[in-house]
């Protein structure tokens, strides 16, 4: 074999199509390149059967001009659809016998025969004659045409007066039509079918699946779906189940589902028993995961650059199934024309969100995906189509499911998984677990809790705390690597009751202290760097914190301290200084380094050093506060405001944050800590508590608090509990994250330093320190330096902005 028959063969695995309008096109001159393309994708159809076809022609291409077998009979058929395009150097195919060129293709094998030579032949069973077949008798056996095996008695009247046996009110035209739609277009298969019936009527009354030919289970289930009564749709004889049964397997008919058991072989590759989807060159066979993950079925996508099975192709390459392109249709569920892909179980085009999207059914209210019904009235795929071939119930609990194989539904196989990991050696739910034991278990999204039970440690540690090899303390834990499954457990167990509430940025930052201090090389070091992180940092956020929970943001400002004064405490010892013997002239040449950062940070904790006298005749003053630092736009923010108050397709809760943030000031780490009990209406008023006193919302905006109250919803999936905050996050019983309300603000272009500078200083404008501060919760500090920012000369403000520079 040359090199190039090589190269054409790995063509055949890699792109056959192109392969074979290659082949052809050198030697059919007349088609133009698209012409003969769609004539091989017809003909070659799926993946497996181009590859052969492919192949076959890459081995000998010569049976394109001479049409000669043995061939596939997947040539025969490209070379008459060319021939039907209009190709005049392409060969039909020719009879292997005589020679004759074929319009129509009879093969034996990979042999090519006329309707002469291809006869078939034997001795009829009536005379005796070897001849040509012409028919076959009731019993199957072969006759001449001579010998027809003749019933002069019409096929509905002997249909009818076996049916009537069983069912004397059947109606003859009932079935009649069941009759003629079991085989609608073969007359002699027809009365096959009734001789069959006529010599077992009980193949009619549930011994179908011992049916000779496949049209009786087609007219048994036409006339059942008719109401014929007594007429009984036979079950599989192997799992007992009444469904479609059209494959014969040992004298019976069975189902899909049994056909695949007996079928069943080791994958060569993977070893997996499972009934193969493809054979390699030797014959073996290969699973259905082992055939997708064929590197000779995978390509480099042109979209993504991913190495993906190939979907389609065009002009600039392959596309995986992930970017192929969908048409445009109009979704038969939420109305909006997007891309749409044709429902299996509807025949609807749906399209991606309402694919993905899962809702409550308003027929059987239980979570499912959309399958049909509107957007405000969803209905689920048992609901939408009751099919018994699809959905089945629960030997467990009951519940009507499409279950892959035979066994519990993913409810109940999440509750027996979750009894496996929280029960102790007794078999019992430990008390304190039982809570998160209900709350797991009553999760709508079962496979999600199921994905979640067996990524990572989860399972790990939740046996450990149910056998009791690790206590059930924050402590224990702590010891577990940093991450954010271990936030989640964590979470989980609090909201659930198991642990107790906890100040988890304050431990996370108390955590991060003692790595850093342990982590100094110096001793010396090492003292002042725990003394100013406990007695100074720690304490200052403890006290400022009264009680709450820190925030991320001040987790953040602490963290920064420290690593500064770590930065500073590394340049002294690389210069052989200590805080001790540094003078001013070395802090302005680390000042003004290239490789100083957070400089301003670190002058915190100098001036800290000199306030504890570690330090002696350095300077290091701070950046005093004059006023907001970008430009205010007063009308950009109004007009945001006007467009969350009146715009509906923005959902209800970014238009209530963004308002709070351009009203009244209030940044996002204070409008995610926010909870229901903030929200108050007192004789038709309605009023939220944004510092000591409440503040009267007006109209537009209350309707917006009060529908966010009412309809809010955690996204936490797993261990989802009622939730005190006004807007909830991810994780159970925990709000929102500053980080994440920015950037659902940001979304709807509002920026957030600029917006609450303009709020601020215009509410600084027509209200009094004392009352701002009580009003909007910030600090009487914070709230005089805004008013005496706001009360001063408003053209120098503008003109110091103007030499700023900055444009909107």
């Amino acid at each position: 074999m040359t090199t190039a028959d090589h190269l054409d063969l790995g063509r055949a695995v890699a792109n056959p199509t192109g392969l074979i309008t290659d082949l052809v096109a050198d030697v059919e001159k007349e088609l133009d390149a698209e012409t003969i393309r769609a004539v091989v994708t017809a003909v070659a159809g799926g993946r497996a059967k181009s590859r052969r076809l492919a192949e076959a022609l890459a081995m000998r291409p010569s049976v394109l001009t001479d049409g000669r077998s043995p061939a596939p009979r997947a040539i025969g058929d490209l070379l008459i659809e060319l021939r039907k395009a209009g190709a005049s150097e392409i060969s039909p195919p020719v009879c292997v016998e005589c020679g004759k060129k074929l319009r129509t293709l009879q093969r034996q094998g990979q042999d090519w025969y006329c309707s002469v030579c291809g006869q078939e032949t034997a001795e009829c069973a009536a005379c005796g004659t070897v001849r040509r077949v012409a028919f076959r008798d009731r019993k199957g056996l072969p006759r001449c045409k001579m010998c027809p095996d003749n019933d002069d008695r019409d096929p509905v009247d002997v249909i009818y007066a076996v049916i009537t046996g069983i069912t004397p009110d059947a109606d003859r035209d009932v079935i009649a039509d069941a009759l003629h739609q079991s085989a609608p277009h073969r007359p002699h298969y027809r009365q096959r079918l009734v001789w069959a019936l006529e010599e077992n009527p009980r193949l009619l009354t549930g011994e179908g699946y011992l049916a000779p030919h496949r049209a009786i289970l087609r007219f048994i289930d036409l006339l059942h779906e008719a109401g014929v009564t007594e007429i009984v749709r036979p079950a599989c004889p192997r799992c007992h189940r009444v469904v479609r049964i059209d494959k014969p397997l040992d004298g019976q008919r069975v189902c899909r589902n049994c056909i695949a058991k007996s079928r069943i072989e080791e994958c060569v590759r993977c070893g997996a028993r499972r009934e193969p989807a493809t054979r390699d060159a030797q014959g073996r066979p290969l699973c259905p995961g082992c055939l997708i993950r064929d590197p000779a079925n995978r390509e480099t996508c042109t979209v993504c650059g991913e190495s993906r099975m190939v979907s389609c192709r065009t002009t600039d390459g392959p596309i995986c199934p992930n970017c192929r392109p969908l048409p445009m249709l109009l979704c038969s569920i939420c109305g909006r024309t997007a891309p749409c892909t044709i429902s299996k179980l509807t025949g609807l085009p749906r399209c991606g969100g309402c694919d993905r999207r899962p809702a409550h059914c308003t027929i059987c209210g239980r979570l499912r995906g959309i399958h049909s019904g509107t957007t405000d009235a969803p209905v689920c795929g048992p609901c939408t189509k009751p099919d018994a071939e699809l959905w089945h119930p629960c030997p467990t609990c009951g519940q009507a499911e499409r279950l892959q194989a035979p066994g519990p539904c993913p409810h109940c196989t999440l509750k027996q998984r979750l009894h496996e990991l929280l029960a102790d050696d007794t078999g019992a739910i430990p008390t304190k677990l039982q809570a998160l034991h209900q709350a797991l278990a009553g999760t709508e999204r079962a496979a999600t809790a199921m994905r979640w039970l067996s990524g990572g440690i989860v399972s790990t540690v939740l046996s450990d705390l149910g056998s009791g090899r690790r206590p059930l303390t924050h402590e224990a834990l702590d010891e577990l690597p940093e991450g954010k499954v271990v936030e989640h457990i964590r979470s989980v167990l609090v909201a659930t009751g198991a642990l107790p509430r906890r100040d988890e940025q304050m431990a996370r930052l108390e955590r991060h202290v003692k790595d850093l201090v342990t982590s100094h090389a110096i001793g010396e070091g090492r003292k002042i760097l725990h003394r100013y992180a406990t007695w100074h940092l720690l304490r200052r956020l403890r006290r400022r914190s009264r009680g709450k929970e820190t925030t991320h943001s001040q987790l953040q400002v602490a963290r920064q301290h420290l690593r500064a004064a770590v930065y500073l405490l590394n340049w002294l010892t690389g210069q052989n200084l200590t805080l001790a013997t540094c003078r001013q002239a070395d802090l302005e040449r680390w000042m003004t380094s290239d490789d100083v950062r957070l400089r301003q940070e670190a002058g915190h904790f100098v001036r800290w050093t000199l306030s504890q006298k570690i330090t002696r005749d350095l300077s290091f003053p701070a950046e005093r506060w004059n006023g907001p630092s970008q430009p205010m736009d007063d009308e950009a923010r109004w007009a945001t405001a006007r467009r969350l108050l009146h715009e509906d397709t923005l959902k209800p809760e970014d238009r209530l944050a963004g308002l709070l943030l351009l009203l009244y000031a209030q940044w996002p780490a204070a409008i995610s800590r926010l909870t229901i009990d903030h929200i108050d209406k007192t004789d038709g008023a309605v009023r939220i508590r944004l510092g000591a006193v409440p503040v009267e919302l007006p109209a537009p905006v209350a309707e917006l608090a009060l529908q966010q109250v009412a309809a809010r919803r955690s996204h936490a999936v797993l261990g989802r509990t009622d939730s005190p905050w006004l807007f909830p996050g991810g994780q159970p019983g925990r709000p929102i994250s500053a980080w994440a309300m920015g950037e659902r603000l940001r979304k709807l272009g509002i920026r957030l330093a600029q917006a609450r500078s303009t709020a601020l200083f215009q509410l600084a404008t027509e209200l009094p320190a004392a009352v701002l501060a009580r009003t909007l919760g910030i600090d009487i500090t914070v709230a005089v330096k805004w008013q005496r920012a706001a009360a001063g000369d408003w053209a120098a403000y503008a003109a110091d902005v103007s030499k700023r520079g900055c444009t909107r």
